[in-house]
């Protein structure tokens, strides 16, 4: 029994982990964290990551009720694909716009702080966000809500500690068009996964 779970649940992780180091608040994640207070970044990223998670496996499940699963499995497909043909774009022989939308503000109290960051990571999220689209994806597929979940937040959760402990090193490694191009290469390859049926 503790095998047939702990596997959904460790591609569920690997899959939201590959995913959202990729993703567009991964970057302001390490801009932030490179500012300084890791730590309240990391508790800011998780706090926002848990309540954007829950919200997206819900309405997954709620989808699935009046949507085909198989319709639910190749729009999200498309969605990925389409998601990695627009973050590949201009990468061959064209300078990638700099900015990160990282600034953080003013230093304020850490209360007001944490508020700002989990309330952009959040407004990040909803406002279009790959890795909520996978999440959707990945609820049609094992029809685990609980499962989803768990699994989603334990993979953001650990790409969220990886960006928040590494940010300056990892910024400087981690330039826009580097981002760019992984998360090209991530999305087309897990929309080519979830469109041939084995995601």
């Amino acid at each position: 029994m503790a095998a047939t779970i702990l596997y959904p649940f460790a591609e569920i992780a690997a899959a939201l982990f590959a995913a959202e180091l990729t993703d567009k608040d991964a970057f302001f994640i390490l801009g932030v964290s490179a500012r300084g207070r890791p730590g309240l970044t990391f508790l800011a990223g998780v706090t926002a990551f848990t309540l954007t998670t829950a919200l997206f496996v819900a309405l997954g499940s709620v989808l699935l009720l009046y949507v085909p699963v198989e319709w639910v499995r190749l729009a999200g497909g498309a969605v990925m694909l389409g998601y990695g043909a627009w973050a590949a774009r201009g990468l061959l022989g064209k300078k990638q716009a700099e900015g990160d939308g990282s600034r953080a503000g003013e230093r304020k109290s850490a209360a007001g702080f944490f508020l700002a960051l989990v309330g952009a990571l959040v407004a990040l999220d909803v406002a279009g966000d790959a890795t909520e689209v996978l999440t959707i994806v990945l609820v049609a597929r094992y029809a685990e809500p609980l499962l989803v979940f768990g699994g989603a937040c334990a993979g953001l959760y650990a790409a969220t500690a990886m960006e928040a402990a590494l940010g300056s090193s990892l910024g400087r490694l981690l330039t826009p068009p580097r981002v760019r191009a992984l998360s090209a290469v991530v999305f087309l390859g897990l929309g080519t996964i979830i469109l041939l049926g084995y995601a």
